[in-house]
């Protein structure tokens, strides 16, 4: 059955060898409102948008306008159809003490996101299918996902893969900043004990991406390091997803994918979705980058996600102001590194993701109220509206479809 699957990807990325390159496409002028028109028939997935401590409570409620980028006024007023809400985990120490608070922050995280859905049934779903994404949609609610950023709270065994695919979770990433006990990060923590830039999958790690295949799970391999992520690539059974990453070939920075491993998600019959993060995309104009340094240590030193509102706020304004005097990373150079994936590996491989309240965000697309702007600019560089349709949601919603036969193979 494995076969057949990868032979129904080559079969796939024959057909898409007739989509046309960048430098073949027409720039074309479009008006607001003909982008509105195509946006608005377009499902509109973001696959990794983080959650600000005390979400889904009166200090932050997404219900109402807030101080984060994601809400559900922000996600109307831009035509933000559906998001995977992360259970995050920060890398910690390999010893059970490491291992039960990160279970339990994680257990805190997924209760937000329940308190989220309960609180709006008539305002958002819960989807944990491809089917049920679709369904929702169609009701006129918005569409609320889980993933999981960094498998490290499952512990020593995957036994605890099955509750979380009961619950809802349907990617993981295999890990975050520091390698864990399943495989190697791209960006190893030498504070925590790392020794070598990627040790590649553990023997854990081998039965967590069985696990995941097995429970319709997809395998995240964004921040994973390269030797860790082409052996889960090739060890997976289903299609993979990377959920936050850019493009290597436009921007070198060790959380962004080479022109291999673009390749490889390609031939696994994945997809990579190009995260609008700043510092992957281009180089932060010096003055940014340091005063961005210093605030982060003056109101972020323990972390987005326990920081406080007010702190988070007085962050995001200053490092506005900073941005507005000098020049700042732009949507531009966001939608270039989707034309070098899309040119590299075919349109059916690439998406478009945000990172959200998690550090994410460029010039023109620096809220969910804003996403209108990646169409337009889509639009605007000659793609038609069904490859738009590809890069915002049916690519997803293909791997999910992936991930959910493999399950029942």
């Amino acid at each position: 059955m494995h076969a057949v699957i990868r032979a129904l990807f080559v079969l796939t990325l024959l057909l898409s060898s007739t989509l046309l390159l960048a430098s073949e496409r027409q720039p074309q002028e479009v008006s607001e409102a003909q982008a509105w028109a195509v946006h608005e028939r377009v499902l509109t997935i973001d696959t990794h948008v983080d959650l600000g401590a005390n979400y889904a409570t009166h200090l932050l409620d997404p219900g109402g306008f807030t101080n984060a980028q994601v809400d559900f006024p922000k996600m109307r007023a831009g035509g933000l159809d559906a998001a995977f809400l992360i259970v995050y985990l920060a890398q910690g120490r390999l010893d059970e003490n490491g291992y039960r608070a990160a279970r339990e922050r994680a257990e805190e995280m997924y209760r937000s996101i329940e308190r989220l859905v309960r609180a709006y049934p008539g305002q958002i779903g819960l989807a944990r299918t491809a089917d049920e994404v679709e369904a929702i949609h169609a009701s006129g609610r918005l569409v609320a996902l889980i993933g999981m950023e960094n498998a490290y709270p499952l512990g020593e065994s995957v036994d605890e893969v099955a509750l979380w695919a009961e619950r809802g979770v349907r990617y993981v990433g295999l890990t975050h900043m520091g390698h864990n006990q399943f495989g190697g990060s791209s960006n190893p923590r030498f504070d925590l004990g790392d020794r070598e830039r990627d040790p590649g999958l553990t023997d854990l790690g081998r039965e967590l991406v069985t696990a995941l295949n097995d429970h319709g799970i997809l395998v995240d391999v964004s921040h994973v390091g390269k030797r860790t992520m082409m052996e889960a690539v090739e060890l997976s059974r289903a299609p993979v997803i990377a959920s936050h990453s850019g493009a290597m070939g436009q921007y070198e920075n060790p959380r962004n994918l080479d022109d291999e491993q673009l390749r490889a998600i390609r031939d696994n019959g994945g997809v990579a979705q190009m995260v609008a993060f700043r510092s992957y995309l281009a180089e932060v104009h010096p003055e940014i980058a340091a005063g961005q340094a210093e605030l982060r240590q003056r109101y972020l030193a323990r972390g987005w996600v326990h920081a406080s509102s007010e702190d988070r706020q007085a962050y995001r304004e200053q490092l506005a102001e900073l941005r507005a005097i000098h020049p700042d990373v732009n949507l531009a150079q966001f939608v270039d590194h989707i034309d070098y994936a899309v040119d590299l590996i075919g349109i059916e491989h690439v998406g478009i993701v945000s990172d959200f309240d998690g550090g994410g965000g460029v010039e023109g697309w620096d809220d969910a109220s804003e996403t209108i702007n990646v169409t337009w600019e889509l639009l605007r560089r000659g793609y038609s509206e069904d490859e738009i349709r590809a890069l915002w949601g049916g690519n997803v919603l293909r791997v999910l479809r992936g991930a959910e036969q493999a399950a029942r193979d």
